[in-house]
């Protein structure tokens, strides 16, 4: 086991950590051209936060196809949204790559819905529950994960939103971006502390 981060936060403690979010520059990516040029932007980087969300559903058996796919680096975040673009060959090479590595939380079902709207084989993705498992801590949320290491919380408000409004607003987009950049901002202070 490893004894130099809080492997266990109960709900209250999170409570009194400060509040976190991203603070780069948002791109809201809306069509295939701007994807062209995003996807261009993020070949420069070799390591991403990677998330994805869908409009929430409340009846059994109902199901949304992933509305956007958000990757960011430490300044900047875009946010791909799929239900106004559909899937474009650009950004889906662009996960299959396997030179640039793309972190994720609990990414198992976001990628199989991704290749369930259109067959794809992700490449060099990791999710970070993977990595602390190896630390002998066990699986955790995003909000866990921010807690224990930075120290700080994350506002989950707008998850059941709807992510295929004809306008993100300023909330959802603040939202949808420092959950892809958390995972980086997670992986930078796990490889700052020497946790990896």
């Amino acid at each position: 086991m490893n004894s130099r981060f809080a492997e266990h936060i109960t709900k209250e403690d999170m409570r009194a950590l400060p509040l976190l979010a991203f603070e780069g520059k948002i791109h809201v990516i809306d069509t295939k051209e701007e994807c062209i040029k995003a996807v261009d932007e993020l070949r420069k980087f070799d390591v991403l936060g990677f998330d994805t969300e869908k409009k929430p559903t409340f009846v059994k058996g109902e199901y949304n196809h992933t509305a956007m796919v958000q990757l960011s680096t430490m300044e900047d975040a875009y946010l791909f949204r799929l239900n106004n673009m559909g899937y474009p060959t650009s950004l889906f090479d662009f996960m299959a790559d396997p030179s640039i590595l793309k972190l994720g939380i609990s990414i198992d079902d976001d990628l199989k819905d991704l290749i369930r709207a259109r067959k794809f084989k992700p490449k060099n993705f990791t999710d970070l529950n993977d990595v602390v498992r190896e630390l002998g801590v066990k699986h955790m949320g995003v909000k866990k994960l921010a807690a224990v290491f930075l120290e700080s919380r994350i506002s989950k408000n707008q998850q059941v939103s709807n992510w295929e409004a004809e306008t993100l607003s300023p909330p959802q987009q603040k939202y949808a971006a420092t959950d892809a950049w958390i995972c980086l901002a997670i992986h930078e202070e796990m490889k700052r502390k020497g946790y990896i």
